[in-house]
C-alpha cells in the first residue's frame, strides 16, 4: 500500500487547512484510512479515520467538531478538513492505513492505538498564535 499525503502548511489560529491522502495498492476492498499526528516531545495521536466498508468515522476528542474526514472513492483520496485550528494542532500529520473490515467501534480502537500497518510520509501543520 502506498500513501501520499499533502496539504500541510502554516496558518494562523482560527484558520483552516485541508489535508489529502491518496492511496493505492490495496489488496482488499475493506480498509481504513486515518490521520495520525505527532508533535515534538509528545506521543503520537490518532486524529481521525474513515472506513471503506460503510464510511464510519472516528474523531479524537481533541478535534471533534473542528475536523471533518471524507473520502472520494473515484480519486482514491481521503481528505481531512481542519477548521478553527489551534496552536496545539501543530504537528506532523501522517496518513496511515490498515486493511480489514472495520466498523464504528473497531475503527475507534484502531485509531486510538494508531497501530496502522501502512504509513505515508508526514506533512507539517503549523498553527501560529
Amino acid at each position: 500500500v502506498q500513501l501520499q499525503a499533502s496539504g500541510g502548511g502554516l496558518v494562523q489560529a482560527g484558520g483552516s487547512l485541508r489535508l489529502s491522502c491518496t492511496a493505492s495498492g490495496f489488496t482488499s476492498n475493506y480498509y481504513v484510512i486515518g490521520w495520525v499526528r505527532q508533535a515534538p516531545g509528545k506521543e503520537r495521536e490518532g486524529v481521525s479515520s474513515i472506513t471503506s466498508s460503510d464510511g464510519s468515522t472516528y474523531y479524537a476528542d481533541s478535534v471533534k467538531g473542528r475536523f471533518t474526514i471524507s473520502r472520494d472513492d473515484a480519486k482514491n483520496t481521503v481528505y481531512l478538513q481542519m477548521n478553527s485550528l489551534k496552536p496545539e494542532d501543530t504537528a506532523v500529520y501522517y496518513c496511515a492505513s490498515e486493511q480489514g473490515l472495520y466498523y464504528s467501534g473497531s475503527v475507534a480502537s484502531l485509531t486510538r492505538s494508531a497501530e496502522f500497518t501502512s504509513w505515508g510520509q508526514g506533512t507539517q501543520v503549523t498553527v501560529s498564535s
